[in-house]
Formats: C-alpha cells, structure tokens, sequence
C-alpha cells in the first residue's frame, strides 16, 4: 500500500466514525458500568448500582455524605467504607470521562442533583416523552422514576437503549427500532 492509499483509508474511516457518533447516540445511551465491588454490594443492595458517570461529582459526595438520611432510609455505612466509595463515584463521575460529559449539558453549575431523575438529560429523554407517565411505570412495573431495570434490562451494564413500547416510531429519526425500519 502507498502513504496515500493508506491517508486516504485513514481519512474515510474518521468520517464514518462521525458520521456514525451521532447516529449511536440516538440508540441510546452507553456509559461505564460500577467496577468497584464495594459500590456494587452496598449500593445494589437496595438499588441498581447507579454508573457513577450519569451524575456530577458534587452529587456523589453530597449523597455519600447524606447515608444517614438517604431517600427516607438510614444507609449510613463505616467511615472507612463510606470513604472508599466516595472516593469510587467521584472519581468515575460525569466530568470524568468524554462519553460521560454530555450528562452535564443544560445543568446549572449552582445546582447538586441528588437524584438521577433530576437531571436535564433525564427530564429531556424521560418526561418530556411521557415515559414516566403513571401508568407507563405501572405496566412497566417500575417501583418508582429512577428505577431504571424496569425499562432498561441492561441498566446495571451502562447500556441503556431505547425500548419499544407505546412510543415505537417515535425515537428520534431512525424508527422504532434504531436502525431505521418502521413496523
């Protein structure tokens, strides 16, 4: 292969892959899963362990630093441990990382959200579409907003594609599906 055939190959595999950035983006959204073990026993306890990259790292801190009052339950934990575990979501938060960043668009830097569902990306993907609606989550069998299992299989993954129920056809341009085929 010649130096040109090669920048020339070079050049077309960058723009597909700019072309196609936007396009997964419509599919849905994929970020790092919890790989601490700590945050993965003592959060999903309760919970889905929660990618630390779908907040900002203020609200790690302030909701590691309010366990003693956490939704309605005490989940305060040892110094020690809760210490770790701070350390993990902070460090692994939205601003971490390029894929993670877009969680903070819209998001007044006054403001610390302490919960997912708080977050303009979420009302924008959620609530302006009804997919919060009640009886959305009834059928759904949601326990409440933030349970994100109950929509997205594979939540806990960092994978959370568009689901197909009542608003099929209406996820962005490309269809029910994601790839462009309407049923």
């Amino acid at each position: 292969m010649t130096a040109k055939t090669i920048l020339a190959t070079g050049a077309a595999l960058a723009c597909a892959l700019l072309v196609a950035a936007p396009l997964r983006a419509d599919e849905g959204l994929q970020i790092p899963p919890v790989g601490n073990a700590a945050v993965k026993t003592e959060c999903g306890a309760c919970h889905i362990a929660y990618p630390p990259g779908l907040l900002p790292a203020r609200s790690w801190s302030a909701i590691v630093k309010g366990l003693s009052d956490h939704f309605g339950d005490n989940a305060e934990l040892d110094a020690a441990l809760a210490r770790q575990i701070e350390d993990y979501l902070v460090a692994n938060a939205a601003e971490s990382g390029w894929e993670t960043r877009r969680m903070l668009r819209r998001l007044d830097a006054g403001k610390t959200p302490l919960r997912i569902t708080e977050m303009p990306w979420w009302t924008r993907k959620h609530e302006r579409k009804d997919r919060v609606a009640p009886e959305t989550l009834a059928r759904k069998k949601a326990k409440f907003k933030g349970d994100c299992k109950a929509c997205h299989q594979d939540a806990e993954r960092g994978l959370f594609e568009e689901e197909e129920d009542e608003h099929a056809g209406r996820f962005g341009r490309f269809g029910s599906d994601g790839r462009g085929h309407r049923h």
